[in-house]
């Protein structure tokens, strides 16, 4: 049991390994405050082990018929159901999130994990006519090598997921980087994928600091492939470190989503996803509705709504509770800290806006769910992605101008409309700027089977999961065949 581990290691060439510089960190319960685990704290030594040890592997598992490593991705899946409770469980206790949202997240990753095992019996390349007689023409898929994978702590066990199940399906070796707010999780998974009989070497799995172990990882020219999902900043420090060397990148990054709220909107609906969009998973979403637009006709109304129901949110861990706790101290002060320079320049908070302190969230990292309005476009917390329980309320004067409110960001991961109107809908989907446009419903939505991803500073184009991912885990080699 993972409770019995005092330190929980690495794994490196299908060991457990403690980091070789003997050092480790704390893994803080965020709706505690309390110490849960210690965690081995690895280098660029470490990384370099890794590296090694899945070069060695890579050649052999590449050439394992496709059809023969979704066999074990597939084992992969069936001791996920087996230990769903388990992964549930720690999934919770690394996060906060209630024991049903853990589980609810555990089964998005056995589902990813199932769609990407079926995956090993096709792998399609395609059949091409050439213009040349006596020639046949085709493409095949082949795997990049050695993928780097960087992944969050916001869903953790469906992060894993989204990133080590199309990279193994390719044929790729893995070291995955794990989110240092939740490396348990991780460190599960990697016991359950070798108990499945994922080959030694084939799957490292790294904890550590993004500094002593992502950067050294995704600077060595043995890496092939990065997949990178976490901030804005990160993302585009990791682009300019790659950038001297022509490497595979993947980067999915942060959102400022915008959530449209028209003036024939049924508001029921729209106060309902904008609940969700903006406060499930405490705002720990890239796809989290943070900014509110809502036509000036309907603004009071809508405003008056939404207020009564964030009143009668529950904050705590339980599964009766609405959300639970950001995932640590630093992220909960940032949050602070820019709703206070929110309001020095003239915003005004009509509900949260503090810590929750009382006898149920005492020493934990809860944030009331805050809704803020008189929010300038200019103002940085329009602009910053704080990846927490808040969001802003803008006023449109039409349906241009709300596009246009939208629009004006420099984010574009994911977008939202509330109307009747199948034109004002159809319009929206075209001009919107971002990965993901929805109608009628939340800002997120994402499944295991279709593409996610951003423009602008939400990621570099790249889509996962969905058979799109496979794009990026694999190359094309194209066959000209003359007889």
């Amino acid at each position: 049991m993972v409770c019995m581990v005092k330190i929980i290691p690495n794994w490196i060439n299908g060991e457990q390994r403690y980091a070789l510089q003997e050092k480790t960190f704390e893994k803080i319960n965020p709706a505690s405050g309390e110490l849960i685990f210690n965690i081995t704290r690895s280098n660029k030594d470490d990384v370099d082990s890794a590296i090694s040890s899945a070069k060695e592997a890579q050649q052999k598992w590449a050439s394992t018929p496709g059809v023969e490593r979704g066999f074990i991705l597939h084992k992969i899946v069936r001791l996920m159901i087996k230990r769903k409770n388990e992964i549930a469980k720690i999934v919770h206790q690394e996060t906060g999130k209630s024991l049903k949202d853990a589980k609810g997240e555990t089964q998005g990753a056995i589902q990813c994990g199932l769609f990407y095992a079926s995956e090993g019996q096709r792998l399609y390349g395609r059949t091409l006519q050439s213009g040349s007689a006596n020639k046949f023409v085709s493409s095949i898929r082949q795997p990049v090598g050695i993928a780097g994978l960087i992944i969050a702590a916001n869903t953790p066990i469906a992060n894993v997921a989204w990133k080590v199940f199309p990279a193994l399906i390719c044929g790729n070796s893995v070291i995955l980087k794990a989110a240092e707010d939740t490396p348990v999780t991780a460190w599960l998974f990697g016991e359950i994928a070798h108990e499945a009989g994922v080959p030694k070497g084939v799957l490292n799995i790294l904890q550590g600091y993004g500094i002593e172990v992502g950067e050294p990882l995704t600077t060595n020219n043995d890496i092939g492939v990065i997949s990178f999902t976490g901030s804005t900043e990160i993302g585009r420090r990791i682009q300019e470190k790659v950038s001297t060397r022509f490497v595979k990148l993947s980067l999915e990054l942060g959102g400022k989503n915008p959530f449209i709220v028209c003036d024939d909107a049924d508001l029921n609906n729209a106060v309902k996803w904008s609940l969700l969009s903006a406060f499930s998973n405490a705002g720990q979403r890239c796809a989290a509705a943070s900014r509110i637009i809502i036509f000036s006709s309907i603004y009071n109304d809508f405003k008056s709504l939404l207020i009564d129901k964030t009143k009668q949110l529950s904050v705590g861990i339980n599964d009766e509770d609405d959300f639970g706790p950001v995932i640590n101290k630093k992220q909960l002060d940032k949050m602070l800290l820019f709703i206070n320079k929110s309001k020095n320049m003239g915003s005004k908070v009509l509900v949260g806006g503090h810590r929750l302190k009382g006898k149920n969230h005492k020493n934990g990292y809860f944030m009331a769910p805050t809704i803020i309005e008189n929010v300038s476009l200019e103002d940085p917390i329009s602009n910053c992605e704080l990846f927490g329980p808040i969001t802003c309320l803008y006023k449109a004067n039409d349906f241009v101008d709300s596009l246009k409110i939208a629009n004006n960001n420099s984010y574009g991961l994911t977008a939202c409309i509330h109307t009747k109107s199948h034109r004002r809908a159809n319009i929206f989907v075209q001009e919107i700027q971002a990965g993901t446009s929805i109608v009628n419903a939340g800002t997120f939505g994402s499944e295991s089977h279709m593409p996610f991803g951003g423009i602008k500073n939400s990621g570099n184009g790249s889509r996962e999961p969905g058979t799109e991912a496979l794009d990026i885990y694999s190359n094309l080699k194209l066959v000209h065949h003359n007889y």
